[in-house]
């Protein structure tokens, strides 16, 4: 009996995890954000070229990974931006990863699907990105599931409406 409970409460535990829409990547706050720009301001003024970079891909991160949509947007515009010049394989992946998170954070979870596979192509067995594309099936699945329980409660109102209309005029 004590089996068969643990397992009803497994199978309950996994069904409210799937609807409760909470994925695993971390907000940034608008002061981080605030903090790396003023990080690239400093570093255009007086450091070097790789220093530039490292600063502009953790504004980047912070961007992506900010509440704020506009944050988002920008994190997305510089990483295309600054991707077709990126040589160095882990930084590309990087940059991969990033781009996928700001696309799940918008919503566009086809395109996002589609960079962390690029980025798994790269570094196929790199966790965060496994548990990125997880994170992305696993939406887009439950918005699959929710979108069919619509349709069937739409069709079965219609449905409903029809017999009502049918058994009034007899």
């Amino acid at each position: 009996m004590a089996k068969i409970e643990a397992k009803l409460g497994m199978i309950v535990d996994s069904v409210g995890q799937f609807f409760s829409g909470k994925d695993h990547l971390p907000y940034c706050d608008s002061d981080i954000v605030a903090g790396c720009e003023r990080e690239v301001l400093e570093a255009e003024k007086q450091s070097s070229k790789e220093h530039m970079q490292d600063c502009l891909l953790r504004l980047s991160w912070a961007l992506v990974h900010s509440k704020h949509p506009q944050d988002v947007h920008r994190g997305i515009a510089m990483l295309e931006a600054s991707l077709p010049a990126t040589n160095d394989p882990l930084q590309q992946r990087e940059k991969l990863y990033l781009l996928a998170v700001g696309y799940y954070r918008n919503a566009d979870y086809s395109r996002s699907r589609d960079l962390v596979d690029r980025c798994l192509a790269i570094a196929p067995d790199w966790r965060q990105a496994v548990t990125l594309k997880k994170t992305i099936e696993d939406k887009i699945t439950k918005d699959g599931v929710i979108g069919l329980g619509i349709a069937a409660t739409a069709v079965g109102l219609i449905a409903g409406g029809i017999a009502a209309a049918v058994s009034r005029k007899k």
